[in-house]
């Protein structure tokens, strides 16, 4: 497990069905060892700081695995740092890894907090509408870092586990839930009941439950 490429980016305007949106998405990637911190990766920045960035999104991470298969399927080779992640990883997919997670990551010690929700911003990147729906109904997403202990991070750096949450629920598993296994109260129970996950997973779960049981 390795961090294969670092990227970030600040906030620019593209256009986006009319209009010109302000994003972050665009990263490219750096050489050079950054500092990660409880907030963000160093030089990077959000265009949208309601929804992104913040502490149980601090840093954005995508599985090289991933690569081919989207290069398969749209036909077109994707630009590096595609889906706007700060980190391009090695042996960290989706069905690898669980909400709560601990790891080295270079100097720093992060979690995993949840699933990356895709947006209409990866649709405006690449000017295929239908991209979010794409990412969530492969489970390819990638998912969040929150920064337990801040330090610098480089391309290359060896990722190393020291913690495996109890509950052993993959980000795959949580994005399943989430997006397919809806009417599933137990399940969506179960991705509750891990401490790690982040409050902007688990309100709308909540929601989803006090639903189901208002509707018995």
């Amino acid at each position: 497990m390795k961090i294969l490429q670092m990227n970030v980016g600040r906030p620019v305007e593209i256009p986006w069905q009319g209009k010109m949106i302000l994003t972050g998405i665009k990263k490219d990637p750096v050489l050079k060892p950054l500092f990660l911190s409880r907030l963000q990766l160093e030089s990077d920045g959000q265009g949208d700081t309601v929804n992104h960035g913040g502490e149980d999104k601090a840093a954005c991470v995508y599985a090289a695995e991933h690569y081919p298969y989207w290069k398969q399927e749209l036909q077109f080779e994707l630009p590096e740092a595609a889906f706007g992640e700060n980190f391009t990883v090695e042996g960290l997919a989706e069905d690898k890894v669980h909400i709560g997670d601990i790891f080295t990551w270079g100097d720093a010690l992060v979690q995993i907090s949840q699933p990356r929700q895709p947006c209409y911003k990866l649709a405006a990147r690449h000017g295929i509408k239908e991209f979010p729906v794409l990412l969530r109904d492969t489970g390819y997403t990638g998912y969040y870092l929150r920064v337990l202990e801040e330090g610098t991070v480089a391309p290359g750096d060896q990722i190393e586990r020291v913690e495996t949450d109890e509950r052993k629920v993959t980000v795959a598993e949580a994005n399943r839930i989430m997006y397919h296994d809806t009417k599933n109260e137990a399940a969506a129970q179960m991705l509750l009941a891990v401490p790690a996950l982040a409050d902007a997973w688990r309100e709308p779960l909540e929601k989803r439950i006090e639903k189901m049981k208002n509707q018995e």
